[in-house]
């Protein structure tokens, strides 16, 4: 398989940031416009900070500026969400406490940390090095 796909490694890994970035997007817009779906109710300051991070650094992470660093803000979110959110004593794997998406984000949005902004981004247009892993 490797063969087959490896020679486009470069390109799947820039549409899961794409795809990725916009789905963490979504969560922003969600909690702070109620856009594509109404928020289920008021989200108070944590949620409202969340959200601009979601916003913004999904933006940020599908356009490819800065997506490292972007990324490693948002792995940090997600870490704390779920450990905020989710974790409790009695059930403490996500399976167990609906965490699994934020652990997921968490660890993806790690990998693009260190792997960078790749191709098809701002970043590689505008000549930034880009992280080889």
């Amino acid at each position: 398989m490797n063969r087959v796909l490896g020679r486009y490694s470069e390109y799947v890994y820039a549409i899961l940031r794409i795809v990725v970035g916009f789905l963490f997007v979504l969560h922003g817009t969600v909690k702070l416009f109620g856009v594509p779906i109404l928020a289920s109710g008021p989200i108070g300051a944590l949620g409202t900070t969340a959200a601009v991070i979601e916003l913004v650094a999904g933006l940020l992470i599908v356009f490819g500026f800065f997506a490292s660093f972007a990324a490693f803000l948002a792995s940090g979110e997600m870490a704390v969400a779920y450990f905020i959110t989710h974790f409790k004593s009695e059930a403490p794997l996500p399976i167990q406490n609906g965490g699994e998406l934020a652990v997921l984000y968490c660890f993806i949005f790690l990998y693009i940390a260190a792997k960078g902004s790749g191709v098809w981004s701002i970043d590689s247009l505008r000549g930034a090095p880009v992280a080889k892993l």
